[in-house]
């Protein structure tokens, strides 16, 4: 019986080594895809020029956080900003964002690239910050303005019955304004 289940543990581990080495390309492609259309997207769409990515890392709250900054242009060479991905743990788990900010710091857009949340409830976040949603955090500056939820007396308002992903949202993009100009606006 033993030997019996060793050869279809055996089998089956095959199996799936090699289905994940076939299909392991085409995933990655995807991811980069998304990421690239997710990079458009929070610049404001039209044609940009990204370059190569800045892992920058810092320790927020005693924890190591890491940002992926991607300096962006337009077609002309004319600087943009920067989309930035970053990740914080809401409700359900990571939740993994991207956004963009102009050369000031202010929010062009953002969008999520992964989450874990709560579907009808925490999931709400890709919508509810956008420009016409309840939320909406579009032309906001975090170190201008106050960049935290209503309920703890903040400008933004919270998703519904989902305060702690709206405020691991928002601290997420907080993190990444605070590493990419937070420096600078200390030197003013």
């Amino acid at each position: 019986m033993a030997i019996v289940l060793t050869v279809i543990a055996v089998v089956a581990g095959g199996i799936l080594a090699y289905v994940n080495s076939v299909t392991a390309p085409q995933i990655e492609k995807i991811n980069a895809d998304n990421l690239a259309n997710g990079i458009k997207e929070v610049m404001g769409g039209g044609e940009v020029q990204v370059a190569d990515p800045e892992t920058q890392t810092a320790t927020i709250g005693g924890k190591e956080k890491t940002f992926e900054v991607y300096a962006v242009s337009d077609a002309s060479g004319k600087v943009l900003g920067n989309a930035v991905q970053t990740s914080e743990n809401g409700f359900g788990g990571n939740l993994k964002v991207l956004v963009g900010f102009d050369p000031e710091g202010t929010i062009l857009g953002y969008t999520i690239l992964e989450h874990a949340e709560t579907p009808g409830l925490g999931a709400k976040a890709g919508l509810w910050f956008q420009k016409d949603g309840k939320g909406n955090i579009i032309g906001m500056n975090p170190g201008k303005n106050n960049f935290t939820v209503s309920k703890d007396g903040g400008e933004v308002d919270a998703i519904t019955a989902s305060t702690i992903t709206s405020r691991a949202f928002l601290l997420a993009i907080k993190n990444a304004y605070d590493q990419l100009y937070g420096k600078n606006e200390a030197s003013k």
